[in-house]
């Protein structure tokens, strides 16, 4: 099942507002954290305690918490990878290993007694990942995410981002990766220039993110990387579908009921037999056989435009299409709607067969 998850960052906030955070999400069907465990400069019983209050107000609404560990606060904590039970006596359902050991390390944490997953990082390009599958470790508990990028113009590049998950995907590993709100003022560290996975994302939606992200078909949960993302940030991403890509779209004053009809109440896939110009959804041609579809809003046709064929084109009459290229209307298709701008590129990742929906976009 895909999720939806958030980051809390301790080290920098309250017990009383990560877990005022905390419930907002569960509100809204979020079921995964991002914690870090960043140091335990200090003192050190009252930050572990304020770490286990959260982290147990978390599990009581059925949320599942992976924390972030350095090497360093392995060393400090006096921690080996061969003992596990000062994260199970945290009381969280994994860690997450930035940088990790040799393979085999990993392989027989996999095995902990305590059934924590181990999450690795599939921000690189070596042959990690394979190294610990030599090993044969428990693959029910080796999960992978990707890391985030604070700094401007450091995030990862698409194709990058896609070989790196491409290779977690093949072995059918869960897979994480991270967006990054508008609303949210602070991550682990001191610069704040947006927090996503992927460079491209910085300034898209966070919706938008999201809807990539599911997209590509290579990553199974979506978290929000900075703190503390809106509330309505939050009701759109939980609106969201996860299974298949549903378009945000503005329709033209002249659409009729009945073009609404076939738009958001009907079942939409792409036809098998692909054209360079457009999607094709041709159920509703067949369902509305012999209804009035009078041409309206014959302007030529913009990529990105959702159409709907009149009744001047005969047997493709309430036929929905979507523009994959600009084109010259013969003043015989009815320009209905178009999909949202920050969206339409997310046309190119349907392909035949694909199921597909919209949702009215009127802000």
């Amino acid at each position: 099942m895909k999720k939806l998850g958030i980051s809390i960052y301790p080290n920098h906030s309250t017990v009383e507002n990560d877990k005022h955070y905390i419930h907002l999400a569960s509100k809204y069907g979020f079921k995964r954290i991002f914690t870090c465990l960043l140091s335990v400069e200090g003192n050190k019983n009252e930050i572990l305690s304020n770490f286990k209050e959260t982290i147990n107000f978390a599990k009581q609404l059925d949320m599942e918490v992976i924390c972030d560990i350095s090497p360093r606060i392995f060393k400090s904590l006096g921690i080996s990878y061969d003992d596990l039970s000062f994260f199970n006596d945290l009381g969280v359902n994994g860690i997450r290993l930035d940088l990790g050991f040799t393979g085999n390390e990993e392989s027989m944490m996999t095995f902990n007694p305590y059934g924590l997953n181990i999450e690795i990082n599939m921000s690189n390009a070596t042959k990690y990942l394979e190294n610990i599958l030599s090993f044969q470790p428990n693959r029910n508990k080796l999960i992978g995410c990707h890391n985030f990028y604070p700094h401007r113009y450091s995030g990862l590049s698409y194709d990058f981002f896609i070989e790196c998950s491409k290779k977690f995907k093949k072995h059918g590993l869960r897979t994480a990766a991270f967006v990054s709100s508008k609303a949210a003022t602070f991550g682990p560290w001191p610069i704040v220039e947006g927090l996503p996975t992927l460079e491209m994302h910085r300034e898209l939606p966070i919706d938008v993110q999201a809807k990539h992200l599911f997209a590509t078909t290579l990553i199974d949960d979506v978290i929000i990387s900075n703190a503390y993302a809106s509330e309505e940030e939050m009701e759109l991403l939980s609106h969201m579908n996860k299974e298949k890509i549903t378009f945000n779209i503005q329709l033209s004053d002249s659409v009729s009921d009945l073009e609404k009809k076939i738009v958001f109440d009907e079942p939409h896939f792409y036809r098998g037999d692909v054209s360079d110009y457009m999607i094709r959804s041709t159920q509703s041609r067949v369902k509305y056989r012999g209804e009035s579809f009078p041409p309206h809003n014959t302007i030529d046709i913009k990529r990105g435009d959702i159409i709907i064929e009149s009744d001047l084109y005969k047997q493709y009459a309430g036929e929905l299409q979507i523009a994959l290229k600009d084109m010259k209307n013969s003043g015989k298709t009815n320009v209905i709607g178009r999909i949202r701008e920050e969206e339409i590129f997310l046309i190119d990742y349907l392909k035949p067969w694909d199921k597909f929906a919209f949702s009215n976009w009127d802000r």
